[in-house]
């Protein structure tokens, strides 16, 4: 087994601390497969914002270079600027919105701007004469979000502004669904419906349609008529489901195991308190074990009373209440020695912890327990 860390300080010899992620690059890939033949012939753009979903942002943008994906997807220029500079030379489609301040540092990487208002257009059509070069833009249409991009409704003087501007290349255009992770897809097929009137456009003005994207991971999964020119998987690529509602019609695997060890042993009396707070006691003498893990990691506090883990292919309750850098286990009466392996998040073989899980004890959705597993937890990957 080959592994290698992906960590801004400290290289794989210097990985002392017993908290990490193990990142699977080989289930990425086959879930990547996956996905790229059930869309065929559409382009696939994996989203790899927030950290590549916890996953690792470079490590992963490498991946899907090296398996032939057409498109990056980032949130952030910031993130853009980072895969330049370490090497990534594939399109790479900011999502966000742009400041014009930021203009000349798209222009300056290569990367992709989302345009999402005639007055954003003029911004990014002016830096680019000013510096002599070509925009690649991506246009934005609300279908229905409401967050940004220009309503399908007003599309069109958009659309003639976007290809009267002499220094803008409009590489692609696109939407985004609000609602497809749904079993009622009633808002979805009404967005994609009006998404394919605004395209209509092109038809109209006898110009080339650049590429078109509206398909997030639950369209891909449910709505095959939204995979249009490119898809944009997010979550499944990753091996997470969007929602308990999604037609899983396409079989992935979580990539990601979250774990640490047991760093210390001890038995707790009745009646002595747990944790900040005093919240959990016992009526008996039990075994318990400190875990080296936290809130601070994203091990999210609201788990409180609800978190369990794995140990030695067994499922132990968390108790008292979840403090920044460690957590509490009862182990009853049974036994567990300092460097044992605590599974938080994944499968020993035998049992698993899944994220749908910690996302149900945290009362929130999989997408943010992956996202908010900080950085300071070193990521793994085994190739």
């Amino acid at each position: 087994m080959n592994k290698n860390v992906n960590h801004p300080i400290i290289s794989i010899d210097e990985v002392v601390r017993p908290t990490l992620v193990e990142v699977d690059l080989k289930i990425l890939e086959e879930n990547f497969l996956k996905i790229k033949t059930h869309v065929e012939p559409s382009k696939v753009m994996p989203i790899l914002k927030a950290n590549a979903y916890g996953h690792g942002l470079v490590r992963l943008a490498q991946l899907y270079e090296e398996l032939n994906a057409d498109y990056l997807g980032v949130a952030v220029v910031e993130e853009g600027i980072l895969l330049r500079q370490m090497g990534i030379a594939m399109p790479i489609l900011i999502l966000g919105g742009v400041w014009g301040n930021q203009v000349p540092l798209f222009l300056k990487h290569d990367l992709i701007i989302t345009a999402s208002s005639i007055d954003k257009l003029n911004q990014i059509n002016d830096i680019a004469a000013q510096m002599k070069t070509k925009a690649k833009v991506h246009l934005k249409i609300d279908t229905g979000m409401e967050r940004i991009g220009v309503h399908y409704y007003n599309a069109e003087k958009f659309l003639e502004a976007a290809y009267n501007c002499k220094n803008i290349n409009v590489d692609g255009i696109y939407s985004h669904l609000a609602h497809s992770e749904s079993s009622d897809l009633t808002h979805t097929k009404l967005q994609l419906e009006r998404f394919n009137e605004v395209l209509t456009f092109f038809e109209k003005h006898s110009i080339n349609a650049p590429s078109r994207h509206i398909a997030n991971s639950g369209a891909i999964l449910q709505i095959p008529e939204a995979n249009l020119d490119m898809v944009r998987p997010g979550i499944t690529l990753y091996g997470v489901y969007p929602s308990e509602q999604v037609e899983k019609s396409i079989e992935v695997k979580p990539a990601l195991t979250w774990k640490s060890i047991v760093v210390y042993f001890k038995v707790i009396k009745p009646e002595h308190p747990v944790g900040y707070g005093l919240t959990w006691y016992t009526k008996h003498n039990i075994r318990a074990v400190t875990v080296p893990v936290g809130y601070g990691d994203g091990y999210f506090r609201g788990m409180f009373q609800k978190a369990h883990v794995l140990i030695n292919n067994k499922k132990y309750p968390v108790i008292g209440s979840i403090s920044m850098d460690q957590i509490v286990v009862n182990i009853e009466g049974d036994s567990a020695y300092n460097g044992d392996e605590v599974i938080l998040m994944g499968s020993d073989g035998t049992s698993s912890i899944t994220c749908e899980e910690l996302a149900q004890w945290a009362g929130t959705i999989p997408y943010e327990i992956l996202t908010n597993i900080n950085t300071r937890v070193p990521r793994v990957y085994i190739d």
